[in-house]
């Protein structure tokens, strides 16, 4: 059995509610590492050109889809459809952490569409 030894810098990207990181992007897919502190979550969103999968990696994710809620644990996962109103937040006292895969035309972080945000950025 090999090991694999990580020799590109991943930055980790802050915001008000945690932290991602890009882990690798390519033509129609992106993997994202994502953290949510405790008691924060991200905008209400949907997104015009991407569809995503969440696997969760740490902590229990309070996950929002369409007008679903419900608590995903380390392993659990779930599908995000294109256009599909998502929201990702942690109502615990421990760090969540996610894996993020996206899959669509465009990638960019301008195709987020916010209809509810706790740090004013409707």
């Amino acid at each position: 059995m090999s090991s694999i030894t990580r020799t590109q810098t991943i930055e980790r990207t802050m915001r008000p509610w945690g932290w991602y990181e890009t882990i690798s992007e390519e033509s129609g897919n992106k993997v994202k590492r994502i953290g949510v502190h405790p008691g924060q979550q991200l905008s209400l969103q949907r997104h015009a050109q991407r569809a995503e999968h969440w696997v969760v990696t740490r902590g229990t994710a309070t996950v929002t889809l369409d007008d679903s809620v419900f608590e995903l644990p380390p392993g659990g996962h779930c599908d995000i459809a294109l256009g599909q109103v998502h929201r990702l937040a942690n109502r615990t006292q421990e760090p969540v952490e996610i894996v993020e895969v996206q899959f669509g035309s465009y990638l960019g972080e301008d195709d987020i569409e916010r209809l509810q945000d706790d740090y004013g950025r409707t």
